[in-house]
């Protein structure tokens, strides 16, 4: 089967790329390398040892997605392609709104005209809002408190019309809570492109000396320690769901939660940090940070039932692997 991953060349699209490629599938990327690097590609063939198509377009480009689609035979999509920063989406709302709605439109549109049934979407748990954690599928969906978490909700609601309209067309909806670690190769990883809007690049960075210190955003949270607390899971392990979300697709809209289960705060996460790798990281208590919550954690109960599968690597090893991949990492 051949499998177009957009955003492929991205941190959670690189490593399910991996996946794809040892679980036996043709891989297509499409991605615009705005918050990723070309030689990722190379990588992902290195560490997997298989080729794949690779397509530097901009996914919200139509005539770009549909030349891809009418020249080669795709039998399901992964979506990953989309802006990704909490913060940001709240200054610059109507940059996040067009790039990652039209992006599922477009791509969506596509799928329909070239009769493709299978469509895996990157969603995220920020669709919950502030929901009571633990977060189950079947909740109400409340407002969200970010541009960034509406985009995902509304493309949530858009493929969900889209299967109403057309039962023949397979939806996995895949919340996911906080992907971090890296590929035990050190190949890949994390590597955002300027100061990290995420926690662990954040932590890693400080830990090798590219930053000064740690900005912790918030004591004041109702958590454990006052920090917030995020259910971070292997990005491996959340490779993998997306090959299990694939591989069980069925007519109809499916959702599930890709997460541990477990709540982890900010300077439980970096206590952990310096366990795994005997390295001490600084960092100042500053403002929280606009759009964010307390606490979000998953019930990840359906996806083992349904999808049979279950996140088994622990924080140890995210911190780990993590510092592997920034170790090796050259700009």
């Amino acid at each position: 089967m051949n499998i177009l991953v957009t955003g492929g060349a991205g941190y959670i699209g690189s490593h399910t790329c991996v996946a794809l490629l040892e679980a036996g599938y043709s891989v297509l990327i499409a991605d615009n390398l705005c918050n990723s690097k070309r030689e990722t590609v190379e990588k992902i063939m290195n560490i997997a040892n298989n080729e794949v198509t690779f397509f530097e377009i901009d996914v919200t480009d139509s005539e770009a997605v549909d030349l891809i689609f009418k020249s080669n035979k795709i039998d399901g999509v992964i979506h990953f392609a989309g802006l990704k920063a909490v913060g940001e989406s709240v200054g610059k709302p109507l940059k996040y709104y067009f790039n990652n709605i039209v992006s599922t439109m477009i791509l969506a549109n596509a799928c329909q005209k070239y009769d493709v049934h299978k469509f895996v979407f990157s969603s995220s748990a920020t669709v919950y809002g502030d929901n009571k954690v633990p977060f189950v599928e079947t909740m109400h969906l409340l407002p969200t408190t970010n541009p960034y978490g509406e985009t995902k909700a509304m493309s949530e609601r858009i493929l969900t019309d889209i299967v109403n309209a057309n039962p023949a067309f397979s939806v996995s909806l895949l919340r996911y809570f906080n992907p971090v670690g890296a590929h035990e190769s050190g190949l890949i990883g994390e590597a955002p492109n300027g100061i990290p809007n995420n926690l662990m690049p954040y932590v890693t960075q400080v830990a090798k000396g590219k930053l000064e210190k740690l900005r912790v955003f918030g004591n004041d949270y109702p958590t454990v320690d006052g920090t917030g607390v995020r259910d971070y899971i292997h990005v491996v392990d959340l490779a993998e769901g997306h090959v299990a979300a694939l591989e069980n697709i069925t007519e109809g809209v499916h959702i599930y939660n890709l997460g541990t289960g477990k709540g982890t705060s900010v300077l439980e996460l970096l206590k952990a940090f310096e366990e795994a790798n005997g390295i001490e990281v600084p960092y100042e208590i500053v403002e929280r940070r606009p759009g964010d919550i307390a606490s979000c954690y998953a019930d990840a109960s359906k996806a083992k039932r349904e999808l049979g599968w279950t996140a088994s690597r622990d924080i140890i090893a995210m911190c780990r692997d993590a510092w592997r991949f920034e170790k090796n990492y050259k700009e």
